[in-house]
């Protein structure tokens, strides 16, 4: 019976660092990790450096300070300037995986993305990424729920999310989707996701933290 229950632990250990992503499997072997965060405002702003922060201080105290975090999002930006950016903003810090969030702003009508542009954008920055480093882990993210003129200046939002989770599954990659916990905070009412993203676009600290931060720990822990 104690060999069978090792074998089962060691089993089951196995298997959940097999679902680790890349990017914790070498935390946990003790090798140094660059990660970049790129994309809108709802990742460079204040509720954005808000889970950011989380998500490093987390992970650093689980791993020895070993993990490098860069912020290279900027707030009203969109996929086009994430291509024009890349180089400076992403491959100059030689990530060892990165974070990618433009859908909000691909959405928005003034920027005229259209879905096709969105994803040429989307698949160009991946490839570019794996281009300068093909053990680049690159994981999407889809994001909140806009409200009130911010959902009329993006009305196929959910399309663009779309889009992030058909390429996440057709290129392998890990996608870390919060729209659903957004949903099912909004399916309460109005009011009670204002709480937590008062101008109806962001997340604001302290609901970047309890709503964002924790969920991409889990996934990061997690993997695929």
């Amino acid at each position: 019976m104690k060999i069978n229950l090792l074998t089962i632990s060691l089993t089951l250990l196995s298997m959940v660092s097999q679902a680790q992503t890349q990017l914790v499997k070498n935390l946990q072997a003790g090798k140094a990790q660059t990660l970049v965060v790129y994309g809108t405002s709802l990742t460079a702003g204040a509720g954005g450096h808000a889970w950011v922060d989380s998500v490093a201080a987390n992970l650093n105290n689980k791993y020895h300070n070993n993990l490098t975090v860069y912020n290279a999002a900027k707030s009203a930006m969109w996929s086009t300037w994430g291509v024009q950016h890349l180089e400076d903003s992403v491959i100059s810090k030689k990530p060892d995986a990165v974070l990618i969030e433009f859908s909000m702003n691909d959405a928005f009508l003034n920027y005229k993305t259209s879905r096709e542009l969105a994803e040429l954008n989307l698949n160009y920055m991946i490839d570019r990424i794996k281009l300068f480093n093909p053990d680049c882990e690159i994981i999407l993210q889809t994001m909140d729920i806009a409200l009130d003129r911010h959902a009329a200046a993006r009305p196929e939002l959910i399309t663009y999310y779309d889009l992030y989770r058909q390429v996440a599954k057709k290129r392998k990659l890990l996608l870390i989707d919060h729209y659903p916990h957004w949903k099912a905070i909004l399916d309460k009412g109005k009011e009670e996701y204002l709480k937590y993203v008062p101008d109806g676009l962001h997340p604001d600290p302290e609901g970047a933290r309890k709503i964002i931060a924790p969920y991409v720990i889990e996934r990061l822990m997690e993997g695929k």
